[in-house]
């Protein structure tokens, strides 16, 4: 009981004074990331992400949804839930947080395979509430100058910045899409969402042996930066 009123009170409290009305949720994932990183790699970074913006800008931060639609990374360890389970959760959430006064909802997203479920669905939920709370989905990664990757330079060198659970002694090269073709690099992606060892072998997409916490810090700040400017662009655009 302790760690659940630790967790949901300050939300109970901050909903009571959240003048701006808006909220954001976080969704990430369970699954491998090599054998260097932790398996809530993808939860962890966009918890930092989310709780970075909302600390920023003044936003109710809800707690982060871990689980994720990561089914293609079998036979590798995941815990998945389906798309249409994501869905209805948040179909559920933004429903509730619309009883509770929220106008505006940002789910900032952590994982690629749950791109899916939040395709569109802020066009559902408008429908469905009739207006009453605008939904803006978000991928972090959408919002650096850097290509992402699974387990590599990126998220390794995120990770170092807000973990101590990355062991880069066991780090190792993965697949890397650097001499590939535009068709060739459209091909293997196809291959990742079916069946990401078939692609990658050991699980990694990217190379994380030299990534250190200075660039993960500078990566993160500027994650941060865009994604806050995107949420203040979102908001400016609804007042007109």
């Amino acid at each position: 009981m302790t760690n659940l009123t630790s967790q949901f009170d300050p939300i109970l409290r901050n909903l009571t004074k959240n003048k701006k009305k808006i909220a954001v949720i976080p969704i990430g994932s369970i699954e491998q990331h090599g054998p260097h990183l932790p398996i809530s790699t993808d939860s962890d970074i966009v918890s930092e992400v989310a709780r970075k913006i909302t600390d920023k800008n003044g936003y109710l931060l809800l707690p982060t949804i871990t689980y994720g639609v990561s089914f293609e990374h079998a036979p590798f360890f995941n815990l998945s839930i389906r798309e249409s389970t994501l869905r209805t959760i948040l179909t559920d959430l933004c429903k509730s947080l619309s009883e509770n006064n929220i106008k505006t909802i940002f789910i900032i997203n952590g994982h690629h395979g749950n791109l899916k479920s939040i395709k569109n669905f802020d066009l559902k939920i408008q429908k469905m509430l009739k207006n009453k709370v605008r939904v803006c989905p978000l991928s972090y990664w959408h919002f650096m100058e850097r290509d992402f990757d699974h387990a590599g330079f990126v998220e390794t060198s995120l990770m170092l910045a807000i973990s101590k659970n990355v062991k880069m002694n066991l780090a190792k090269k993965g697949l890397i899409t650097d001499k590939m073709t535009k068709q060739e690099i459209v091909k293997i992606s196809k291959l990742a969402n079916q069946s990401f060892p078939k692609a990658t072998k050991n699980g990694i997409w990217g190379d994380p042996r030299k990534a250190t916490k200075k660039d993960g810090i500078k990566i993160l700040n500027e994650i941060v930066q865009n994604l806050s400017k995107k949420c203040q662009t979102y908001l400016t655009e609804d007042r007109l």
